[in-house]
C-alpha cells in the first residue's frame, strides 16, 4: 500500500516530463505596460523573476514603457506559467504568447 503514493508521483514526474519533451514549441513571456507600476516595481519583479541582470530589466522596462509591450523571456510554456504567474502576482500584466 505505501507504494501507491510513490508509483503516483512518479507517474506524475514521468507525465511533467513528457510534456516538457512534447512542448518544444518556444514561447514569448510578453509584459504589457499600464499606468500603475513602477519603473522600479517593473525592473525588481523581472529581477527576481526572469533572472535578469540589472541592465537588462532595466532595458525591457523601458521598453515596456515606450513600446507598449516587450517580450521578456523565451521558452516552452511550462517553463514560463511559473513565472507568468508570478508577474501576474505582482500586479504587473503578462502573457504567454
Amino acid at each position: 500500500m505505501s507504494m501507491q503514493p510513490l508509483e503516483h508521483t512518479v507517474e506524475e514526474e514521468i507525465e511533467i516530463l513528457l510534456e516538457d519533451l512534447v512542448d518544444t514549441e518556444e514561447h514569448d513571456l510578453v509584459v504589457f505596460n499600464d499606468d500603475v507600476n513602477t519603473f522600479e516595481h517593473v525592473t525588481k519583479v523581472l529581477i527576481k523573476v526572469c533572472k535578469h541582470s540589472q541592465e537588462q530589466a532595466e532595458q525591457c522596462t523601458m521598453i515596456i514603457h515606450y513600446k507598449g509591450k516587450c517580450a521578456v523571456k523565451k521558452g516552452s510554456r511550462n517553463q514560463l506559467k511559473p513565472m507568468c504567474q508570478s508577474i501576474l502576482d505582482a500586479g504587473i500584466q503578462a502573457a504567454i504568447v
